[in-house]
């Protein structure tokens, strides 16, 4: 004789299962900080610990800060070095565009505008982008040093091979691609989702740019924090990443490799 099942509680929750995925908004948190801790994010923390050393050793303006520096005496090893580094920095990127990709919308690279729809109204964009902040950054690096809040930057210090220009100049792409994608396209669309406002959103993104500058000085945080705001108001108004990493990477690439050119003018390296 089968026996009748008790009837159940409608009225009584079901358990919590063990393991119960997070809510989206505390998964979408969790996402955020681990890209941020994998990048951008944790160089700004070994930025402010580097400032703060600095602040300790003396005034700012008798110390310098190398970029682009030797990985290994022996050039063969130093180019494999460089563009490890080069390509490993890249990794969060490609990190970004998957996380992205999984999200419904579409196409990641059109979402942030990192795609060549528009060529040439891209390099316009970033062209003149890049010649207003290029003489932005040289007017506030002036001043940061004629104020003592800036260290003696040395924008390539790599020794003189065959390979050192292609490589000054794959390390600005670099810069332009990590910082620009990753800064203002990744973070401004999750902290949309978040429900963050715009100027939430415009100074988070304009001060995590000026926190990993910190290592060159006060001077060169305020510069960046200016350059970030001028950066994000423009992707708000034209939705597209790519302009910024063309200026960007021109920005770079100006500095890395034309720097024993300019030096004279504006006291680099002084």
């Amino acid at each position: 004789m089968s026996r009748i099942p008790p009837p159940s509680d409608a009225s009584s929750p079901a358990p919590p299962a063990i393991g119960a995925r997070p809510s989206a908004r505390t998964a979408l948190a969790i996402e955020l900080l681990l890209v941020l801790g994998l990048s951008l994010g944790q160089s700004g923390v070994y930025s402010i610990v580097s400032l703060i050393n600095k602040l300790t050793l003396g005034p700012l303006s008798g110390q310098t800060t190398a970029l682009n520096t030797p990985l290994s005496p022996r050039p063969g090893f130093d180019l494999t070095y460089q563009l490890l580094d080069i390509f490993f920095d890249l990794v969060p990127v490609a990190l970004v565009f998957y996380l992205l990709w999984r999200l419904p919308g579409g196409n990641p690279f059109r979402r942030l505008g990192f795609d060549r729809r528009r060529p040439g109204r891209d390099a316009g964009w970033g062209a003149g982008l890049f010649v207003a902040m290029g003489l932005g950054t040289l007017g506030v690096y002036a001043l940061g040093r004629t104020l003592g809040l800036t260290t003696i930057l040395v924008p390539a210090a790599l020794d003189p091979y065959w390979w050192t220009i292609p490589v000054l100049v794959l390390s600005g792409i670099r810069h332009g691609i990590l910082e620009e994608v990753i800064v203002v396209g990744y973070l401004f669309e999750r902290l949309r989702a978040l429900g963050w406002g715009r100027w939430q959103i415009l100074l988070s993104s304009a001060l995590l740019r000026g926190s990993y500058h910190l290592y060159q000085g006060i001077g060169p945080f305020f510069g960046n924090v200016a350059m970030g705001l001028v950066f994000g108001w423009f992707y708000e108004k034209k939705g597209r990443v790519m302009p910024l990493v063309i200026a960007h990477a021109l920005l770079d690439v100006t500095g890395f490799v034309g720097f024993a050119l300019i030096s004279g003018f504006v006291g680099f390296g002084k």
